[in-house]
């Protein structure tokens, strides 16, 4: 770009010189060609030659002692349509050391028309060729500009998400204009080039700070600060500095750059609203399923993933890693299974990630979406582990969390850092499949009577036997008055008191066999006598995990065993459990706590006491399972 200033630097003989002192924006006024003009031609023709904007008119042949008369009027008039159409600057030629050429009134009108008046010594050969150098050099001047923004354009980001975006917008900046870019708000640094960049502008930015925000300030030397969005009165700011001061086309960039940096911020800005609504969305679906609500849960995924959570059954995972890596993780998991499955952080843990599979009947258990986090956590690599549940009913989900929770933790002790209720990580997939539904069936026999009759046990038993009678109401949105009378109807049937916990554990486990695990059992001879609850709890691969499970309770100086023996023969009561132990309340609740962080087990919940009395019964042969075998006598007078 040609200026006045680079004009008589790079041609010196042209000996232009300001009539007055030429200030440093006259000197750095872009000058867009050469109009040269005679005296005669001037007279002649008065102010009818071409103008652009930019242009500087040149009169050969004048001597400063005639302009005067008419001159003047003729001078005074051209001076009025460049001041119109643009043009930057009056010149004529003059010899050297020349007094003043211009009368007072030209002079003063081109004061406060804002154009230069100049001089020039040099012959008019000398300016043979100028106008086409300054169109070349505009020229070329234009070729690196376009080349420089089509740079800019491509690093405009192809994803809202793209959290680079503004990084490679500010290094291209650095690049292009040779100097420090800083993008920051009050709080955080969003970009920064080079890394030491915030340091060296961290001045400047808390001058502006103190004096306000306001655009295209500069902030000290060879510094300039742009409020990337001036209209919203938005706190984000573009700082650059450099050792060499800014020119109007190096300006006329960096608000190029800044406008640019402005739409990303903005992106990113409406983008992370967007993503956290719909985040906030999910975790409330998620902790509604939890609680039962599993309508009200698909009401608010509705619009966010139609028909996601139709179906009746559903898995859960949990992955657990660093706090750090958190969100990394989650976003993978998002990224690879979020199409089919609900995926959240876990609320009360920085380390954990839950996800919710629905499943639809008669569909793959979802072994692609097991893969796929398996796979996700051998990338992250330890300590990053997975647990999955097996499926559940989709209003029992509370259940399949524990179940997943406890996989979880299991498998930070495996070689791959996997454990999924399929492979074997949960009690129920420890037992002998076809021993266990043979003993299941036989013990549910009562019930089955009848498909209208096992539909309803079906669909009301489990929540009845976990939890109480009004919530088990709320989760399966049925009267408490219905799940009473479903309740004490199966107790009567099956000659059971689901006061005591052996009938409610015994009833809950083979429930959970008959209608959640039914599928994977291996076939079982109907004719033969089924094994007693005792008897399949003693497989070699129960055994182990009882032990596994029940090692660290027993190692503790307190006696957490007899504790946990007198809980279970109460009926997990506390006030006479602590008389038979001669112990205090406080006591006992205390080593059940205990008992609840090595087992890694919720004992409010029917899950976790169940896997307390089967460990225990396996390792020390207490307490009795008196309820745990179908009784055959029983089962011919029914019959009869």
């Amino acid at each position: 770009m040609s200026t006045f200033g680079s004009v008589s630097i790079d041609r010196p003989d042209l000996e232009l010189r300001f009539v007055a002192s030429g200030s440093p924006r006259t000197q750095a006024a872009e000058i867009t060609g050469v109009v040269r003009v005679t005296p005669e031609q001037l007279l002649e023709d008065g102010t009818t030659m071409v103008l652009s904007e930019g242009s500087l008119v040149l009169i050969f042949g004048i001597s400063p002692f005639r302009i005067r008369g008419r001159i003047t009027t003729v001078l005074d008039l051209l001076l009025q349509r460049m001041s119109r159409e643009g043009g930057a600057a009056l010149a004529i030629s003059a010899a050297p050391g020349a007094r003043q050429p211009f009368p007072p009134a030209i002079v003063d009108r081109a004061g406060r028309l804002g154009i230069a008046l100049l001089t020039t010594s040099a012959p008019a050969e000398c300016w043979q060729g100028v106008h086409e150098e300054i169109q070349q050099s505009r020229l070329r001047f234009a070729e690196r500009r376009a080349a420089q923004l089509g740079s800019l354009v491509q690093e405009l980001p192809a994803h809202l998400a793209d959290s680079r975006a503004m990084q490679r917008i500010a290094d291209w900046l650095a690049r292009v204009l040779d100097c420090q870019v800083l993008v920051s708000e009050p709080e955080r640094v969003l970009a920064a080039s080079p890394a030491t960049a915030a340091e060296q502008l961290a001045q400047a930015i808390i001058r502006q700070s103190v004096g306000g925000v306001r655009p295209e300030i500069p902030s000290g030397p060879h510094t300039q600060l742009v409020s990337l969005a001036p209209q919203s009165a938005a706190s984000t700011v573009l700082a650059v500095a450099r050792k060499t001061p800014f020119d109007e086309e190096d300006l006329r960039l960096l608000r190029h750059a800044a406008k640019l940096l402005g739409l990303v911020g903005q992106a990113h800005s409406e983008y992370r609203a967007a993503s956290g609504a719909s985040q906030a969305a999910r975790s409330a679906a998620f902790e509604l399923l939890v609680d039962g609500e599993v309508d009200k849960a698909r009401r608010v995924m509705a619009n966010l993933a139609p028909g996601l959570l139709e179906p009746e059954t559903a898995r859960v995972f949990v992955v657990e890693t660093q706090p750090a890596r958190r969100e990394l993780a989650e976003r993978r998991c998002r990224t690879s299974v979020g199409h089919q499955a609900l995926v959240v952080p876990a609320p009360r843990d920085d380390r954990r990630i839950l996800i919710v599979q629905p499943i639809r009947s008669g569909e793959d258990t979802g072994v692609d979406v097991s893969e796929e986090l398996t796979r996700l956590v051998g990338v992250l690599g330890p300590p990053s582990s997975l647990g999955g549940s097996g499926i559940y009913s989709i209003t029992l989900l509370a259940n399949a969390l524990h179940e997943a929770v406890t996989a979880q933790r299991f498998a930070a002790f495996q070689p791959d850092s996997v454990a999924l209720s399929v492979h074997g990580s949960d009690l129920v997939s420890l037992l002998p499949q076809a021993e266990a539904q043979h003993w299941a069936h036989r013990l549910l026999m009562p019930l089955m009577r009848g498909q209208t009759q096992w539909e309803s046990m079906r669909e009301t038993l489990p929540a009845a036997l976990a939890y109480p009678h009004t919530v088990a109401a709320r989760r399966l949105r049925l009267h408490r008055n219905t799940v009473m009378r479903r309740a004490a109807r199966a107790a009567e049937l099956l000659r059971m008191d689901f006061a005591t916990v052996n009938d409610r554990i015994a009833v809950a486990l083979a429930m959970e066999l008959v209608t959640q695990r039914e599928a994977s059992a291996s076939p079982y001879l109907t004719g033969t006598e089924p094994p007693s609850l005792a008897e399949i709890l003693a497989a070699p691969q129960v055994q182990a995990w009882a032990q596994t499970l029940v090692r660290p309770a027993q190692a503790d100086r307190r006696d957490l065993v007899s504790t946990a023996l007198a809980w279970l023969t109460f009926d997990t009561h506390i006030e006479p459990a602590a008389r038979a132990l001669g112990l205090s309340e406080v006591t006992v609740r205390s080593h059940l706590r205990a008992l609840e962080g090595y087992i890694q087990r919720d004992l409010a919940t029917l899950a976790g006491v169940r896997d307390l009395q089967f460990s225990l019964h396996v390792v020390t042969g207490q307490p009795d399972l008196h309820s745990a075998r179908p009784d055959s006598r029983r089962l011919l007078t029914l019959q009869s």
